[in-house]
């Protein structure tokens, strides 16, 4: 039979295993943090040049954009991405939110309060003062939008099932760190893919006819 301080040694015990079981990281946290932290270190130096020179042209603006977005459970976050698309600069100056916890590595499209998938189902647009304008649909508040997403990745088809609304609702009911991994896969071989192209596309720009005529060939012949 326990002891008076026995059992108070148990209950704190107990306490403090729910508390810790409570705030562990999940899986996907602790990917989101440890690779998140890891580009962020890598890309730190391309994001540099990127900002001076966004600065030395003194775009008007300034050189990020600051945006709300909906985040977790519909709260409301400030996103500030790079006012440049070249070498998807503006994604990867967004890897300080990835780190903080806004934005996950994975996940749907981070949306304005005022665009219409934020709206909860039989919201009214024209109510004055729109609930629909604070709060996200029921499953989009279940999980963090991310950098980039199975929309962004999935090769457009055509097909109904393949409208980004619909696969960012897929991977909401269907996420796991499994899933998470192959999206980031298939963005990474795409950015290598493209890169590729590009390269090659630059390489026949600077061939021409005479590069393939035979030696000692003149117009005359």
């Amino acid at each position: 039979m326990r002891t008076q301080p026995q059992e108070r040694t148990w209950k704190w015990l107990r306490k403090w295993r729910r508390e810790w079981t409570r705030a562990r990281p999940s899986a996907k946290r602790v990917l989101d943090l440890t690779l998140g932290s890891a580009l962020l270190a890598l890309a730190a130096p391309l994001l540099a040049a990127g900002a001076l020179a966004l600065a030395a042209q003194r775009a008007p603006g300034g050189v990020l954009t600051h945006s709300p977005r909906i985040g977790l459970g519909g709260r409301l976050f400030v996103l500030h991405s790079l006012r440049t698309r070249r070498l998807r600069l503006d994604l990867l100056s967004r890897l300080p939110h990835v780190v903080r916890g806004d934005l996950s590595l994975v996940g749907p499209e981070p949306l304005a309060p005022d665009d219409e998938r934020a709206r909860p189902p039989g919201a009214d647009s024209d109510t004055p003062g729109g609930f629909a304008a604070t709060t996200a649909r029921h499953w989009r508040q279940e999980l963090k939008p991310g950098l980039i997403g199975l929309a962004q990745v999935r090769s457009r088809s055509g097909m109904p099932w393949d409208e980004p609304a619909l696969l960012d609702q897929h991977y909401a009911e269907h996420h796991w760190v499994g899933l998470d991994l192959a999206i980031l896969a298939r963005a990474v071989q795409a950015a290598l893919c493209r890169a590729i192209r590009g390269l090659a596309r630059r390489g026949k720009a600077h061939l021409s006819d005479t590069d393939h005529r035979r030696c000692g060939y003149s117009a005359a012949e």
